[in-house]
């Protein structure tokens, strides 16, 4: 009997691409049923569900840390599909004087951002939270294509809907020229130092 073939798809980060399985004919193989996503089964799309982003709110004190380290990893990544992932389809941001919504317009801006600020390096602190909303402090680092650089320093409001997505972000940022020897942000912060504050200047 002719082998038959099942299609799936892939999802990697917004691009689809088809994928072709076989599955020995009998519209199941390893245990999963034709139609069923094979994707989820196996844990294969990246993304899989990206409706909810435990945790959830109500926030308490650890999970409300737990969701300011999940920022400030997402965020050194670089990388703005998987930043976006962690927002509503619908969010809103208000970033220095700029205004963005929907994930699209997150990619658009974040690839902007990174082109211009090289070398990005971030640390982010809990200030507050309170129900579905968290405050941050924040300061990152990067260089202009000149080789100047930069500190800046920042302040985020967060809320979120009720699967853990942000619907709604604010941030207000000043930015500080510094010597590179006055450095002291360097790439993603090392497990140990989680949680630990950083310098007001």
């Amino acid at each position: 009997m002719a082998t038959k073939a099942v299609y799936w798809c892939e999802r990697e980060q917004t691009q689809w691409r088809p994928r072709r399985l076989p599955d020995g004919g009998g519209g199941r193989r390893g245990g999963v049923r034709r139609g069923e996503d094979w994707g989820v089964r196996f844990g294969r799309r990246k993304d899989a569900d990206v409706t909810s982003r435990p945790p959830l709110p109500p926030f308490t004190r650890e999970t409300a840390a737990q969701k300011v380290q999940a920022a400030e990893d997402a965020w050194n990544t670089r990388d703005p599909h998987k930043v976006s992932l962690a927002y509503t389809e619908d969010s809103v941001w208000r970033n220095r004087d700029r205004f963005v919504t929907g994930r699209e317009e997150i990619v658009e801006f974040l690839t902007d951002k990174w082109r211009r600020e090289l070398d990005y390096a971030l640390r982010k602190e809990l200030w507050a939270f309170e129900d579905n909303r968290i405050a941050v402090r924040f300061q990152y680092e990067c260089h202009d294509a000149d080789g100047q650089w930069w500190r800046s320093y920042g302040n985020e409001l967060w809320e979120f809907d009720e699967n853990g997505l942000m619907a709604r972000r604010e941030a207000s940022i000043n930015d500080v020229p510094i010597a590179e020897g006055d450095r002291r942000i360097f790439g993603p912060r090392p497990e140990a130092e989680h949680g630990v504050p950083f310098p007001l200047r």
